[in-house]
C-alpha cells in the first residue's frame, strides 16, 4: 500500500554557510546565535591543518564546487564563507562570484566584509586586533581593513599556525588579550579575529568589562547575514546587535 502524503510549504529564508574542514566552532556559535527556528544549511570546504598564505589562497579553488553542494533547488537568503583569513587573501569580491557561481543566493559575505559593516554600523574607525595568525596572514587582513576604512591601531597575536591549536586557546588566554589591547587606548572596538575562536562563552561579559564593544568573527559574520537577508536580528545584549 502506498501511503498518501501532503507537502509542507518549504521553510523561510534559509541561510547558507560555507564551513572550513578544520572549523571545530562556527556551527556551535551560529546555532547559539541564530535559535532553533532559523534554517540554516552548511558545507564543509576542504582546507589544510596549517593556516599560511598558500593554504588561504589555496581554497579559492574549491569554493563553487562547494556550494553546489547546498540543497538544489532552494534560494538561500544568503551565504557566508566562514574564514576571516582567506576573506583577506582571496577577496571578497572573488568570493562573493565564486559562491554565486554555484548556488542560488540573494547575498553573500564573509567576515572581513561583516566586520567592516559592523564597524560602520557602531561608527568604529579604530579597532584593536587580537589575531590567532602568523605574521604574514594578520598583514594581509590589517591590510584588507584599511583598504576598507578600518584602522587597525592596536595589534597582537598568538602566531599560531596550527587550527587544531588555535580552537583550543583557552577563554583565561583570550580574555586576558582583549584587556590588554582595551588598556592601551587609542580605540573604538576590540575585535577577535577568527571563527575558530571560541569567544561566544564571554563575549556579552567581556564587552561590559572593556566599556567598549567586542566583536568576533562569527558574531559580525551572523549580523551580517541576518541584515543581508532582511531577517530579524537575535535579542542579544551586544551592542552591534542594536546598531
Amino acid at each position: 500500500m502506498t501511503l498518501p502524503y501532503s507537502l509542507a510549504p518549504p521553510d523561510p529564508a534559509p541561510l547558507g554557510l560555507i564551513v572550513l574542514q578544520s572549523d571545530e566552532t562556527i556551527e556551535m556559535e551560529f546555532r547559539q546565535l541564530l535559535g532553533p527556528d532559523q534554517p540554516l544549511f552548511v558545507s564543509r570546504i576542504p582546507s589544510d591543518t596549517e593556516v599560511t598564505s598558500q593554504t588561504l589562497a589555496a581554497m579559492r579553488g574549491r569554493i563553487t564546487d562547494v556550494a553546489r553542494l547546498f540543497p538544489e533547488g532552494r534560494r538561500l537568503a544568503a551565504v557566508g564563507y566562514g574564514c576571516t583569513s582567506a576573506s583577506a587573501e582571496i577577496g571578497p569580491g572573488p568570493v562573493a562570484r565564486l559562491i554565486k557561481a554555484g548556488c542560488d543566493c540573494g547575498a553573500t559575505t564573509e567576515p572581513l566584509s561583516a566586520l567592516i559593516a559592523a564597524c560602520e554600523a557602531l561608527g568604529v574607525r579604530r579597532i584593536g586586533f587580537v589575531s590567532p595568525y602568523v605574521p604574514p596572514v594578520s598583514a594581509r587582513l590589517r591590510e584588507a581593513l584599511g583598504a576598507g576604512g578600518v584602522t587597525v591601531a592596536r595589534f597582537d597575536s598568538f602566531d599560531e599556525p596550527l587550527e587544531a591549536k588555535v580552537v583550543r586557546i583557552e577563554a583565561g588566554a583570550l580574555r586576558e588579550a582583549a584587556h590588554r589591547i582595551a588598556a592601551g587606548g587609542g580605540i573604538d572596538a576590540v575585535f577577535l579575529s577568527c571563527t575558530n575562536l571560541r569567544t561566544f562563552r564571554f563575549l556579552a561579559g567581556l564587552e561590559a568589562e572593556l566599556g567598549l564593544p567586542f566583536l568576533s568573527s562569527n558574531l559580525v559574520l551572523g549580523w551580517h547575514m541576518l541584515r543581508l537577508a532582511g531577517l530579524n536580528m537575535p535579542d542579544r545584549p551586544e551592542r552591534l546587535w542594536t546598531a
